[in-house]
């Protein structure tokens, strides 16, 4: 799955949150200074040409909404971050950021809780395997 540019990715934003939209009405969940018109229309095309949404037709207007769900782009994205920049590595990921203080006390422990109810999981599943 391609990456997204940072517009293409507030357009999908604003579609994921909406399911489906009009250009107009992706235009109206933008903060002011809102772009051009043609510029959202011209994104969202660009959008349908990388396989991200797709339309409805009515007569010579167009509804749009996502092919690609944000989980899926999510994880997907998630999974190149992590690759490039922490050798493919969750731990070096969480520990980097609990380095840099970025995560709370609270944060690390929430993580540590899901780990281990994970690793338990897991464990179970090995085990019946």
């Amino acid at each position: 799955m391609r990456e997204l540019t940072r517009a293409e990715e507030q357009i999908m934003q604003i579609l994921w949150k909406i399911k489906k939209g009009f250009v107009k009405e992706i235009l109206g969940h933008f903060d002011e200074p809102k772009p051009a018109y043609n510029t959202v229309s011209t994104i969202v095309r660009i959008l349908q040409e990388k396989g991200f949404v797709t339309h409805k037709a009515y007569g010579r207007t167009h509804e749009y909404y996502p092919l690609v769900s944000k989980d899926e782009y999510s994880r997907t994205h998630l999974r190149n971050f992590v690759n490039d920049y922490f050798s493919n590595s969750f731990g070096k990921m969480v520990s980097f950021f609990a380095k840099e203080e970025k995560i709370s006390v609270k944060e690390m422990e929430m993580i540590m809780k899901v780990m281990e109810g994970e690793v338990k999981r897991q464990g179970k599943k090995g085990r019946s395997d």
